[in-house]
């Protein structure tokens, strides 16, 4: 048995006589001083921490060449990673020093006697210097080696009482302790009690397809699939409750409600078809208050069993003894209580939707005490403006060839000259973090095929006028006789893009709406245009027209004309005919078969009549299974299956035709293909910038096929594709879109290879010095965002239970009620964060000048600012790392200046964005 092994044994408590270790699975560590033994067993010459020193002195060896030589000598069972070495050689090391602490005192009394030994004998007798022995002494360094074990002695209380613990990033500063120090505790806890430490996916209630990494420290008892099946009982290290006891309004609370008696319906004969959707409200009525804003999409409860669901705007025409009128398309007659929603279930969310707290608000009764507003805001006036204003391939692809080309050139300039001027940054810590960033950008660009916005171009939620004309609109935003072309999605083609000219000057407009910033005021047919959209929050992006920008809107197809799904192909009351009705697992699928069908008609050249029959089937597709509306006879008498084997022809790569499915790129991008299960982060290439992925090689039980099999996972299948025109059927179109996601996937590998071969940051002694105040609080504002991080995670796991109850209480199916889960999920997390105080305002970090001119110097170490860049708000970063306004113009943004100019943007527009003076724009494009 040689010396390590021996060691090693004597730590777990095994006789020396013992052949094997492998019944002792949990590691145990028993007696005061586990790692020698003897009058100095801390330099025994086999024992672990002196062997472990004897090849560092050597200097020949890395710290990886010497764990492995040290798990050579022991089992299997007992070979440590890289962090247990670590915390393993801390732990030896602070009881080497308690037991030369003890031995010293011991001593001590001896080195006082006259006959006893000096304190120069002792060092001696030790192996110490004097001033060693004195300082040892003095410092109560023993003492000190101790505070990992009474650490530990804290959690093993915790964990006693909780079962399992959390004890991720963050946890440490609940204790007021070094990391170090908790991991070293953690592993007295393992090493010694058999206490369990791994770690558990804790699935994001707000992301389903993310999941937080918690580490958990649980009773010998409780393994790994126990915490898995038992989320719900991990706990937090300490009790986390609201910062403020809920003294202040700053909590989700329960809606209020609002009698039926103040409102009045405009039934859709009386005017109500027109505005299908708008809450009018009258104006100066305290607890019905917009605010500041002049509309907002809302929810309000109506005696407590119902609810109104739309537009909010003022109005002056409310009826006598109301305060509210809802404009619906129902007929007159209708009873009131029929025309409203009734509640859910779910007693925290009647209404099903993500409410937020800012959406709620307090007025002050006729009591003179504060209540809650039974207006419920999911988004008010300034909020839609802010939505994403690139362009869906969905709508540029059906779009003449020069505009999509003009559109892809200019989002590739724009991404080459984002990373041209990263490049340029002097900050390497700070260049490498925004290169993986600007990288993920570029990957996912390739993915999605967006392209970059119009000039001018907007989103704007629809309001409604009646008093206006079909060709116009109301929107100050724009001037006075702009033409606007609009677009709703989902977006079927040319024949929906209405084009109508602002008129400001509409006195119906200017009355009702008034200086409205993100919102547009058009006519109900115009709506009608935008595939039925109504006015209970429908959005459209409006793009200014131009010699320079000429979308193509087409007249609206006269096969459509009168056409009513709900008439046409509606089942009669209790389907005497048994005819096969959708089910609501089958209506996402359905739907997309159809979008695929009209995305590759229209790319291949289909005529307007087979257009119309496809846009037709569409139509009674999605709203079949509402309505019971007899999808099946719309596929046979608009001959959808004709059209697949006319217009979806695939050629496989051994030459075989397939007809129908996905058959173009911008179809296909969309599908999704099985790869073996991924585990933790993919690493980069640092020949090729290429992401890989470890394999988790997990196997399971498939009781399906009843025998073991790999895990999987799904990813996309462009991601998977090298070449984007394999995908393409070779229409010039596709043929763009795939170049594109070609050349965004080449310049993702370019940026990440950069990034993997960047030295980091050179910290500056002298810089730190200088900045001490701005590294103390930039280093606060880290530990308070980490400080957070414990009640976030408890958060998820607080949320987590919360949904899974409401699911199985409302007998939600998780594949078929995604929708209403998703928005069940955001308000249980954020009641979660209000339960326990965790505050979003605490997870990202800004600088103030001083603090950035620090970072900057190199003032923290490149370790260090990698997790404060982490924590901090991209844009800021951007932002204070871009260099100041240049007065040359680089040939990255040269080429970004050339193609927004032939986009119609302006010289100030194209200054702007390439960050050079108006001046130096104009001269580099004159030239």
């Amino acid at each position: 048995m040689n010396p390590i092994e021996k060691d090693i044994k004597f730590f777990y408590d095994v006789d020396d006589e013992t052949d094997s270790l492998e019944h002792y699975g949990t590691k145990r560590h028993s007696g005061r001083y586990p790692w020698g033994s003897g009058e100095n067993p801390y330099q025994r010459s086999g024992d672990f921490l002196s062997r472990v020193e004897e090849l560092k002195k050597t200097g020949k060896f890395t710290e990886k060449e010497i764990l492995e030589q040290i798990n050579t000598t022991l089992p299997d069972e007992y070979k440590m990673g890289t962090t247990e070495f670590r915390v393993a050689q801390q732990k030896a090391l602070h009881e080497r020093k308690a037991l030369q602490y003890d031995q010293i005192r011991a001593l001590k009394d001896d080195a006082l006697k006259d006959d006893g030994l000096k304190w120069t004998e002792i060092g001696a007798k030790l192996g110490l210097s004097e001033s060693t022995v004195r300082s040892m002494y003095n410092n109560g360094i023993g003492e000190k080696a101790n505070q990992a074990q009474k650490i530990a002695e804290t959690l093993k209380a915790e964990v006693d009482k909780k079962g399992m613990i959390d004890v991720s990033e963050g946890t440490n500063l609940v204790l007021g302790v070094s990391e170090g120090k908790l991991d070293e505790a953690i592993y007295i806890l393992e090493a010694e009690y058999g206490y369990q430490r791994y770690g558990v996916g804790i699935r994001q209630p707000t992301n389903i397809n993310q999941q937080t990494n918690v580490t958990v420290l649980a009773k010998p008892e409780y393994n790994q699939k126990y915490a898995y099946e038992h989320q719900g009982d991990i706990q937090s290290l300490g009790d986390y409750h609201s910062d403020d006891g809920g003294e202040t309004f700053q909590k989700l609370q329960r809606p209020s409600s609002m009698s039926s008696d103040r409102v009045a319906i405009r039934y859709g004969d009386e005017g109500g078809l027109d505005k299908d959707g708008v809450i009018e409200i009258r104006r100066g009525v305290d607890d019905l208050s917009l605010g500041n804003s002049h509309y907002a999409q809302v929810r309000i409860m109506v005696d407590n069993s119902h609810y109104l669901k739309g537009m909010a705007v003022y109005s002056d025409d409310v009826p006598d003894g109301y305060d509210v009128i809802f404009n619906t398309n129902k007929p007159s007659g209708t009873p009131k209580m029929k025309v409203l929603k009734p509640i859910k279930d779910d007693p925290d969310n009647p209404f099903g939707a993500a409410l937020t707290v800012a959406g709620q608000s307090e007025y002050i009764g006729a009591d003179g005490k504060k209540h809650l507003s039974p207006i419920n805001k999911l988004r008010e006036e300034g909020e839609w403006d802010t939505m994403a204003k690139n362009l869906s391939s969905q709508f540029l692809s059906k779009q003449p060839i020069k505009l999509i080309k003009q559109q892809l050139n200019l989002t590739l300039a724009d991404r080459k000259a984002e990373y041209e001027e990263i490049m340029n940054y002097d900050n390497p810590t700070i260049k490498k973090k925004l290169l993986i960033d600007f990288a993920d950008t570029c990957e996912g660009n390739s993915m999605t095929l967006k392209a970059s916005s119009f000039p001018g171009q907007s989103t704007k939620v629809i309001l409604p006028l009646t008093k206006i004309s079909e060709k116009e609109c109301y929107c100050p935003t724009y001037e006075n006789g702009t033409q606007l072309a609009l677009i709703r999605y989902p977006h079927a083609g040319t024949f929906e893009i209405p084009i109508v000219t602002v008129n400001n000057k509409n006195v119906s407009g200017k009355r009702n709406f008034g200086n409205i910033q993100d919102a547009i005021g058009i006519n109900s047919k115009v709506a009608e245009r935008l595939s039925g959209a109504d006015f209970d929050g429908d959005t459209v992006v409006a793009i200014p027209i131009s010699s320079k920008v000429a979308v193509k809107a087409t007249a609206a197809l006269r096969d459509l004309k009168d056409f009513d799904p709900k008439t046409a192909y509606a089942v009669p009351e209790g389907n005497p005919n048994g005819v096969r009705l959708m089910k609501k697992e089958e209506k996402q699928k359905e739907m997309g078969i159809i979008s695929n069908l009209i995305t590759d008609m229209t790319l291949r050249g289909a005529d307007e009549k087979e257009i119309a029959r496809a846009v037709k089937h569409s139509m009674v597709v999605i709203d079949a299974e509402k309505h019971k509306l007899d999808y099946k006879r719309s596929e046979r008498e608009n001959g959808i299956q004709e059209l697949k084997k006319k217009w979806q022809i695939r050629v496989d790569e051994d030459g075989n035709e397939h007809f129908g499915g996905a058959s173009t790129l911008l179809s296909r991008r969309k599908q999704t293909v099985y790869v073996p299960e991924r585990k933790g982060s993919a690493r980069i290439d640092k020949e090729t910038g290429e992401l890989i992925y470890k394999e988790s090689g997990r196997r399971y039980f498939d009781k399906k096929k009843g025998e073991f099999v790999d895990a999987q996972q799904k990813v996309s299948l462009i991601s998977m594709t090298p070449d984007a025109r394999t995908l393409s059927s070779g229409t010039p179109q596709e043929n763009l879109y795939a170049d594109f996601s070609n050349e965004l996937k080449a310049l993702a590998r370019k940026a990440r290879k950069e990034a993997a071969n960047m030295k980091g940051l050179v910290y500056s002694p002298a810089a730190a010095k200088e900045y001490r105040a701005e590294v103390d609080s930039i280093n606060a504002k880290l530990e308070s965002v980490i400080a957070n991080k414990p009640k976030e995670r408890r958060a998820m796991v607080i949320a987590n239970a919360n949904i899974k109850a409401k699911i199985q209480a409302l007998d939600l199916d998780p594949k078929l009620d995604k929708k209403e889960i998703k928005k069940i999920s955001s308000v249980e997390m954020q009641r979660a964060r209000d339960s326990i105080g965790a505050s979003g305002s605490k997870t990202r970090i800004t600088f103030t000048d001083r603090e950035w001119e620090a970072v900057q110097k190199g003032a923290i170490s490149d370790s260090k600012l990698t997790k404060i860049l982490n924590a901090s708000k991209s844009d800021e970063i951007v932002k204070r790392a871009m260099p100041k306004t240049a007065t040359v113009i680089t040939n990255a943004k040269m080429a970004k200046a050339k193609a927004m100019l032939a986009n119609g943007y302006t010289y100030n527009e194209i200054a702007k964005a390439c960050g050079v003076p108006e001046s130096t724009v104009y001269s580099a494009l004159n030239k």
